[in-house]
């Protein structure tokens, strides 16, 4: 007797609420760009939209479908999609106008498309650029998705005492591949310090200047934009051992990674950052705040973290006195955030967007 033929399972349609366009920084972005060039193409086929150029990897993936919008008047366009795509999931649903509608029509359209948002950063709303508005946007959209994904345990409890809301954890994750190690290259002269970060009050840029301050035996070097830039910029004229290089594209942040010899990132408030992971993954040790929990970084293992503004400065000069020190920690810093490789993180997508997809097409033909 013939074994049953097997009924080959038809792939998951992925409506990604992102733009695929090359260069954009946006963390959200970056991250869904990441997670979609992974995903396997025969088992998953995606929609994303751009309106500008977009990223190599994701045009060149089979089963990829892009959608070209407007600069301006994306509301309409977006809804619709929202509303009569052929999606099993609508994936990364953003705060914006348009997820506002759609989830107000949904129910008219007896729509069985699974709605997944995640939350990646603390929910008591202390960035400053979060305003009251925008506040009531993302509890009017991505809070009411049908499952909410945090990027860190420390994000889930925040969202749990905050908002009385479940989500599942999913870490960020990094690009192993690309941020890699220079541990050949000469010594550098005097130590190296760096810092990447949106230069705002609560990321701390002012509290590196301190450092390169206190510190004048190194050399510190910021990557960023913000508010603070003009301010930051006048005070560094007074510090002969700091370089502001501003905003720079991902190439040249990686070798900003691989010329230092320390990562230092005084911010307070955040989610999962992601450039604790990428300095990880290129052997620099991390120093960070006890604050949020990252779970990238492992005190005294693979970098530090400091509950004070005092105690940072002390673990900065306990590692500029230290190469060796350095060199340890960086290594056991990058064996750690192999866990956190895309390659890792995506694996973990997959598996979820296969039970809802199967959960949602169970559910429709019941």
């Amino acid at each position: 007797m013939n074994p049953p033929e097997q009924t080959e399972m038809k792939p998951v349609n992925i409506l990604v609420d992102s733009f695929a366009d090359e260069g954009l920084t946006n963390a959200q972005m970056i991250n869904a760009r990441e997670i979609v060039s992974r995903l396997n193409s025969d088992r998953f086929s995606v929609t994303m939209f751009v309106h500008g150029v977009p990223d190599t990897q994701i045009s060149r993936r089979p089963n990829t479908r892009l959608i070209q919008l407007p600069d301006r008047l994306q509301t309409i366009p977006l809804l619709a999609h929202f509303l009569f795509g052929k999606q099993d999931i609508l994936f990364y649903l953003k705060a914006s106008p348009a997820s506002r509608w759609y989830l107000k029509l949904r129910s008219l359209r007896q729509s069985h498309c699974v709605i997944v948002g995640t939350i990646e950063s603390q929910t008591d709303w202390r960035d400053e650029t979060t305003t009251r508005q925008t506040m009531r946007l993302v509890e009017e959209t991505v809070l009411r998705c049908d499952y909410l994904f945090s990027n860190s345990a420390f994000v889930k409890r925040s969202l749990e005492t905050n908002y009385r809301l479940q989500s599942e954890v999913v870490p960020t994750g990094v690009d192993t591949g690309f941020f890699t190690p220079n541990w050949d290259r000469p010594v550098n002269s005097r130590p190296r310090v760096l810092f990447v970060g949106s230069l705002r009050a609560f990321k701390g840029p002012q509290i590196v200047l301190d450092a390169a301050q206190r510190y004048p035996q190194a050399d510190f070097v910021v990557v960023g934009d913000g508010v603070l830039a003009q301010e930051l910029h006048d005070r560094a004229k007074g510090l002969a051992n700091v370089a502001m290089r501003g905003s720079i594209g991902r190439t040249a942040i990686h070798e900003e990674y691989r010329a230092a010899d320390i990562f230092l990132f005084p911010s307070r408030w955040e989610g999962s950052p992601r450039v604790l992971m990428e300095a990880a993954a290129s052997g620099l040790p991390v120093i960070a705040r006890k604050d949020y929990e990252p779970e990238s970084v492992i005190d005294g293992k693979t970098g530090f973290l400091a509950t004070t503004d005092d105690e940072m400065m002390a673990r900065l000069a306990q590692l500029l006195a230290d190469p060796d020190l350095c060199r340890a920690l960086g290594q056991s810093g990058r064996s750690h955030v192999a866990r956190f490789s895309w390659d890792v993180i995506t694996r973990q997508w997959e598996t979820i967007f296969t039970r809802l997809a199967n959960a949602q097409r169970k559910d429709s033909r019941s």
